[in-house]
């Protein structure tokens, strides 16, 4: 559930920022499989990646991170 949330924020933000998936896994030195894992949600990205992606994008990790309303 949780890696479903991450992989529909990073593609969001990768799109709104105009990459593709081509694009934006060269960046950040991944397989364009990798990256598509996550952003369906079949892989949860860890705190590394996360930050790179944050990076790349030029957004924080908090503006990445899924909201936190359904978190109790």
């Amino acid at each position: 559930m949780e890696a479903e949330k991450w992989g529909r924020r990073i593609r969001a933000f990768r799109k709104l920022k105009g990459f593709t998936q081509e694009s934006f896994a060269k960046e950040l030195g991944v397989s364009v499989s990798v990256l598509g894992e996550v952003e369906r949600g079949n892989r949860l990205p860890d705190e590394g990646f996360k930050n790179q992606v944050a990076s790349i994008l030029n957004i924080s990790v908090d503006e990445l991170a899924p909201p936190d309303e359904d978190r109790e």
